[in-house]
């Protein structure tokens, strides 16, 4: 394998030619990840609220995809191991310093809850579904009379979740531009936005779609400012992390994350919702789509250049 050479501002980017490159799978992880944390926290808080009704698609459809979506983000994971007959062994122990010991963890709790939370729903959903045997309705109608307190641990360890897709990275020490506290809030924010745009692909109401879009509004801004913080806090900082930056600015990711992540995923959507919420334009689900591009997009782009921030000088 030949030493990779990336030419960036006064310094030679180098890539370990002996370090093994992650391609597609842990930006599809992380994806889903983020998804399924927000489709899990907004379906809860309605539940809890008492929005069942006014908000159908968020609290009862969108947790049916939940069990799949999460089982596509773990298979995706799967892939990328290396040695994935030991597998196992991240539940042979709990270490709590590390970020991946937390994530296992915290998925094998929620993908049974997600489960149970999609079963609770499915009979609302499917007027005609039927359990095939009669065991299975009696424990499901046991675990109905706990479903605030499910709803409780979904929003607790969906947050967890969430945030934990960029915590995953942040703790790699040696890659700059991952090592920033901000990654993990933005992989939150990140997640709850497109899930918003997730439930309003779905939603058949209006004034749900239109409710998703004013939250969605207000995430896509938080995210820009946590874009902006993150970039900033770099500039602050030391050399190293000075030179990460300049990936983005004016390095090789400077027109793939300002035109995809910012411009395409983040600001056009806002500006068209913005415009749908003053009634100047049709409704659409155009900007829910570019909601869900552009959270893709954050995740290939970040992960790709996090793997090429590293400085021989």
């Amino acid at each position: 394998m030949q030493e990779i050479t990336i030419t960036s501002g006064r310094h030679m980017h180098h890539i370990d030619p002996h370090l093994t490159i992650w391609g597609w799978e842990i930006p599809v992880y992380l994806f889903f990840g983020g998804l399924v944390a927000g489709i899990l926290f907004f379906s809860a808080v309605y539940f809890l609220r008492g929005k069942e009704d006014e908000m159908h698609a968020t609290v009862r459809i969108a947790p049916l995809f939940v069990p799949l979506l999460l089982s596509l983000g773990l298979f995706a994971l799967f892939l990328d191991l290396e040695y994935k007959l030991h597998v196992f062994r991240f539940y042979t122990a709990i270490r709590l310093e590390s970020p991946m010991s937390w994530g296992s963890w915290t998925l094998a709790i929620i993908f049974p809850l997600s489960f149970l939370w999609a079963l609770m729903h499915a009979e609302k959903v499917f007027p005609n579904w039927r359990y095939p045997y009669a065991w299975m309705e009696n424990a499901m109608t046991y675990v109905k009379k706990y479903a605030k307190v499910i709803a409780w641990l979904l929003i607790y360890y969906a947050a967890i979740l969430g945030i934990y897709t960029g915590i995953l990275l942040s703790a790699f020490n040696a890659r700059p531009i991952w090592n920033t506290a901000i990654l993990g809030p933005l992989f939150l924010v990140s997640g709850l936005s497109t899930a918003l745009a997730f439930n309003m692909i779905l939603s058949k109401n209006k004034e749900e779609k239109h409710r998703l879009g004013r939250i969605d509004l207000i995430a896509i801004g938080i995210e820009l400012f946590l874009i902006i913080h993150m970039f900033m806090g770099f500039l602050a900082s030391t050399q190293i992390h000075v030179e990460a930056v300049t990936l983005f600015l004016g390095g090789p990711y400077t027109a793939p994350f300002w035109i995809f992540v910012v411009g395409i995923g983040l600001i056009i959507p806002a500006f068209i919702e913005i415009l749908d919420s003053l009634h100047k334009v049709k409704s659409t689900l155009i900007p829910a789509f570019l909601v869900l591009f552009g959270g893709l997009m954050l995740r290939f782009i970040i992960v790709d250049a996090g793997q090429f921030s590293s400085w021989v000088y």
